[in-house]
This record gives structure tokens, C-alpha cells and sequence, in this order.
């Protein structure tokens, strides 16, 4: 498969790249060209249109900041608010409802006004042409914008959008009407001294501030916000973001920037663009209009342009494609015949499938290949099979020699006699050594379910107990959840008969073996098979723990742990070395030896 495509490899990258390289290096460098152009355009374009809105914007905000001037030329009113309403009530009260009626009427826009006079603290508002009756606002102060007003040189200031309140609980507003608004909080004075006559509220909806900035963007494609000198949003084409604070890094660096500086390109998870901005001349000197344009966007018609090319470049390369392939086909397909002839010979099958490769070089290869094949298959019909057929006239011979029925009849015989002789030990015995003969016996499964392997060396540990009586014991605790699990068969046994070999020395005095079985909450399966030995020292425990690992041994030296290490590597085939195996010992105090695994096999193991 290598030489196969090493050669098809060579020939089409040879060919695309003839072809890819010069057609692909013209569409990036047009493509970066017209990308360039198109931003210095945009950039330039943009900047105009937002200094136009903006500059249409100021007119029409200090327009409606400049309403309250209307009122200075109204001398009736005006001696209402120098004089106050203690005295001719109606006819002082009908000036101040003209007067608000007026003013009302003068912008459609226009959603609540009020009025506060200081003689006498009275307070009216104007809601959708509906004039409150009088109303006494003794805490005017305690709204924050009036309170700024008393300390401010100027005459009016701009409360950010927000949702439309009541001024001093005298208008009925519904729930539903309460939209959001843009507040002008001017204060009267008695010009041209700097005495405080009152204040006049004037709240508008947004439909003009929208209707202007909507010209400056493309819904759904460009990005609009307008900004006071805190930050607020007076406008944006996203209308959950109106009367927020923008608290975005974006906004922070556009603040940051100088004057002269018109645009700064901008990426971040949110937007990745072309930033377009202006800063509003007097008297809004300190807000902002930012306009964000994607680059999908801004490079629309330079990717058209470029996707055209690149259809123009994938046909031509198609084409290219198709020849380099016929070619390289052509070339390598007498190669890949062999290639194919080989895999069946690594699987076993000693045959060739073709006649004839050509009469050139891969002719004679193949030439040479299929009389390979052929002295292969006669080695193996002459020494390979002859030597299984040895081998398994010689494994007949010695299953012939012993009959497990036989054996297992025999053993029930004499034990049928030891109970005819009350010895029940005995007959205990005897089935207990059935049993693992049986078990031991049986070649026609390698993976039984837990609890067979569990009776296999409780059945074993019986036969230790009659041996030993009161000077060993031993105790079996495997969870209900691992019972059915099933495992590599003869796992356990060899542990267990460790521990007489080598941990109990002889020396059985109070030994005790304890074996532990439970799945873990990670699903594995953990077995655990603990004694009272004499253990091993720390030396010994490292040098038990390397020979599991690699199980390098010195010339000359023996292996202790052939048993473990037989288990050990037995698990890794049938678990795809999944499963684990660790010793711990202290030196007179008993050795455990524990193995998890996961609680499916995962290789199953062919049998013959």
C-alpha cells in the first residue's frame, strides 16, 4: 500500500501543485488586493455617514433640550412661576395646563412631561395628552437629575433610556405603556438672574433616535450603538442592549484612542471586524456613535470574486485530477495486484490470483512471486503439516492414557465406599478433589463466570482445611454483582496456592487467607486475595514487582513469580492490557497480591 501510493502520491502532488500553486497564489494575491481597497473604501465611507448622523442627531437632541426655551417667552407663565399658584389658582392652574399642552403637542414623540414649581413646591405632569390635577412635591431634591441640575451651569441634562416612571406618583401609567424613554431634565430659571424657578421634565420614545440611526446600518449585517460620556447606550441596533452600560472591551480601546483615529479592526468571540466611530462635537462633546462591521460583511463582494475563481480553479483541478489519476492507475495498478497477493499470503493463503503482470519489470516480479508462493507451499506440505500431524498423533496418544471418566468414576467408587464405611471426610474429601480435577479438566472453556473459579479454589482451600484443621481458616467475599462476570479460567487457584508455597513457609500456625471480590464505581472489577504469610521484604517486593513488569531476568537467576507472571500476562491478551496487578508486602506480615480488570473481556481468545 506504501509504494502503491508513494508513486500515485508523487505524480499527483507533482501535477497539483503545477497547477494549484500559480492559480492559487493569483486568487490571494487579487483576493488580499481587493480585501485592502475594500476596507480603506468602507472605512472612509462609513466615517461619513456616521459624522452625517451625527451631526443630525445633535440638531434634533438640542432641539428638544432647547423646548423649555419656548417657555421664556410665554410672560404668563412665567409670572406663574415666579409667583407661584397661592393666589387665582384657576386661572394660574389653566397658564400652566396651556403651557404643557403646548409643548406636548409641538413632538409626536413626545410620551410625558413634567412640571414642578419651586413657590409653593406643586407638581403637574402632561401623560399622553392627559394633564394631572396638582400634586405637592416637597422632596424634589431626591431625584437625582434635579438634584444634579441645582449644581449645574448649564440648563438641561439627559437621563439615559430607561423605562417610563411616574415623576411624583401623580400619573397613572399601565404596566404595558411603561417603554422605554429618553429624559430631558431642564431647569428654569428666572433669567437673567441664575434664581430657580422649577424644572421641566420632557420624556420621548425612541422612534426618531431610531428612524436617524437607522439609516447609518444594515439590520441583521452591521452593528449601531450610540453612547453618552458614561458609557450608556442611547441607541443600538441590538434593542436589548438600550439604557445598558457598555462595559465591552471593544468600547474601552475606542475610548482610548486618539482623536484623529477613525476606525480599528477588532476580534473577539462576539465580533470580528472593521470598528467605525466618532465622537460627537459640542454640546454632546463626550458621547460616542460606533458603528461594527463583520468582515463577512465588509469582504462580501471580494469573497464572490474569489469564490468564482475558485470554482474556475476546482474544475480545472478536477480535470487535472482525473488525468493524474488515470495515469498513476494505469502505472501502479500492476503493483497493487501484488500488493494484494501479498496481504492473502500474511493470511494464510498461499495462492495467486493473476496470469501475468506485463512482460516488463513487474511482469518479472510477479514471475518470481508466484514461484515463491509455490516452493512455500510445497515447504509447508512437506515439514510444516507433517510436524502438526506429528504433534497431535503424539497429544492423542497421551489423552488416551488417562480417561477423565474413568478417573472421575473411580473417585465416585471410593467414595461411594468411604460413605458405605462412615468416613464422610473422606467421601468430603474426595468430591472436593473431584471437583478440581473436573474443573481443571475441562479444556472446552477458558472463560467461566466468577463464581465457577470461586468454587474451583473454595474446593481447593477445603482440602487445605482438612489438612491443616484448626491451624489455617479462610473466608470467600465476592459481591452478588461480580458473581456472573466472567474471566480468564484458572486466574485465582495460582495465587492461593502461592500463598502455601511460599507465604505459610511450611510453617502453618494461624494462617489465614482472605479473598475479596466487589466492582468498583469506575467498572472495574476488583479481586483481591490476601494472607498472613511471612511476606518479603522491601528488596524482594521491588525486585517481584519488575520481573511482572518486564519480567527480565539475569543469566543464571530463577524466577519467583512465574505463577503471577503467568496470570499477569494472561490478563493483559484477554483484557487488550487493560487490566492491572499489584503486590504489597511487609516482611512478616502477609502478602496481597490484587487484580482489577474491566468487567467485559475484551479480546476473545480463538480456540482450535
Amino acid at each position: 500500500m506504501s509504494m502503491q501510493w508513494g508513486i500515485r502520491k508523487k505524480l499527483i502532488i507533482f501535477l497539483m501543485l503545477v497547477t494549484v500553486l500559480p492559480f492559487g497564489s493569483s486568487i490571494a494575491i487579487t483576493y488580499y488586493q481587493t480585501t485592502t481597497s475594500l476596507n480603506e473604501r468602507f472605512v472612509s465611507t462609513n466615517h461619513d455617514l456616521i459624522v452625517k448622523g451625527e451631526e443630525e442627531l445633535t440638531v434634533y437632541l438640542e432641539d428638544v433640550a432647547q423646548m423649555s426655551s419656548v417657555l421664556y417667552r410665554y410672560t404668563p407663565f412665567m409670572n406663574v412661576m415666579r409667583d407661584g399658584l397661592s393666589d387665582n389658582l384657576n386661572n394660574k392652574q389653566e397658564e400652566v395646563r396651556r403651557a404643557l399642552a403646548y409643548l406636548f403637542n409641538t413632538r409626536p414623540e413626545i410620551e410625558q412631561m413634567h412640571l414642578y414649581i419651586d413657590i409653593g413646591k406643586d407638581s403637574y405632569t402632561n401623560y399622553h395628552s392627559r394633564i394631572s390635577g396638582r400634586g405637592k412635591y416637597e422632596s424634589i431634591l431626591s431625584h437625582p437629575y434635579y438634584s444634579k441640575l441645582t449644581r449645574y451651569d448649564g440648563f438641561s441634562l439627559i437621563e439615559p433610556p430607561h423605562e417610563m416612571y411616574s415623576y411624583n406618583n401623580i400619573s397613572v401609567i399601565p404596566n404595558s405603556e411603561k417603554k422605554n424613554v429618553l429624559s430631558f431634565h431642564n431647569i428654569l430659571r428666572d433669567v437673567p438672574s441664575d434664581k430657580m424657578l422649577g424644572f421641566l421634565s420632557i420624556d420621548i420614545n425612541l422612534s426618531k433616535i431610531s428612524a436617524i440611526a437607522g439609516r447609518l446600518f444594515t439590520k441583521n449585517m452591521e452593528d449601531l450603538y450610540i453612547m453618552d460620556e458614561n458609557g450608556a447606550i442611547i441607541y443600538s441596533s441590538n434593542e436589548t442592549m438600550i439604557g445598558k452600560e457598555n462595559k465591552e472591551k471593544w468600547f474601552e480601546f475606542v475610548k482610548k484612542e486618539p482623536v484623529s483615529s477613525k476606525s480599528t479592526e477588532w476580534k473577539d468571540q462576539q465580533f470580528n471586524g472593521v470598528i467605525v466611530y466618532d465622537k460627537f462635537s459640542a454640546p454632546y462633546k463626550n458621547w460616542y456613535i460606533v458603528k461594527r462591521i463583520p468582515y463577512r460583511v465588509l469582504y462580501q463582494s471580494a469573497r464572490e470574486t474569489a469564490l468564482i475563481n475558485i470554482v474556475i480553479g476546482i474544475v480545472t483541478l478536477v480535470f487535472v485530477f482525473i488525468a493524474t489519476m488515470f495515469v498513476s492507475f494505469k502505472i501502479t495498478a500492476p503493483i497493487k495486484v501484488l500488493i494484494d497477493n501479498m496481504k492473502k499470503v500474511e493470511q494464510g493463503i498461499f495462492e495467486a490470483d493473476f496470469d501475468s503482470l506485463g512482460n516488463d519489470e513487474m511482469g518479472m516480479l510477479g514471475r518470481h512471486f508466484k514461484l515463491m508462493i509455490a516452493k512455500i507451499n510445497d515447504l509447508i506440505e512437506r515439514e510444516y503439516k507433517l510436524a502438526i500431524e506429528n504433534k497431535e498423533s503424539q497429544l492423542r496418544v497421551l489423552r488416551s492414557q488417562i480417561n477423565p471418566h474413568f478417573l472421575y468414576n473411580a473417585l465416585q467408587s471410593i467414595g461411594t465406599l468411604a460413605l458405605k464405611s462412615k468416613a464422610a471426610p473422606v467421601y468430603s474429601l474426595l468430591t472436593s478433589l473431584s471437583k478440581i480435577m473436573r474443573y481443571s479438566m475441562d479444556m472446552k472453556e477458558d472463560i467461566v463466570p466468577v463464581h465457577s473459579e470461586v468454587m474451583h479454589v473454595k474446593a481447593y482451600l477445603l482440602l487445605q482445611k482438612q489438612r491443616f484443621d484448626e491451624q489455617f481458616e479462610f473466608d470467600l467475599t465476592i459481591s452478588k454483582e461480580v458473581q456472573e462476570i466472567h474471566i480468564p479460567k484458572m486466574i485465582l487457584q495460582p495465587i492461593v496456592e502461592n500463598s502455601f508455597k511460599h507465604g505459610f513457609d511450611q510453617q502453618i500456625d494461624n494462617a489465614s487467607i482472605q479473598i475479596d471480590g466487589q466492582l468498583q464505581e469506575d467498572g472495574m472489577v476488583c479481586i483481591t486475595v490476601r494472607d498472613n504469610g511471612i511476606g518479603v521484604n522491601g528488596q524482594q517486593l521491588e525486585k517481584i514487582r519488575q520481573e511482572l513488569l518486564n519480567g527480565a531476568l539475569r543469566e543464571g537467576e530463577q524466577r519467583e513469580t512465574i505463577g503471577l507472571k503467568n496470570i499477569y500476562d494472561r490478563l493483559q491478551i484477554y483484557y487488550n492490557n487493560q487490566a492491572h496487578m499489584s503486590i504489597h508486602s511487609i516482611e512478616g506480615c502477609g502478602f496481597t497480591v490484587t487484580v482489577q480488570f474491566p468487567k467485559a473481556i475484551q479480546k476473545e481468545v480463538e480456540h482450535s
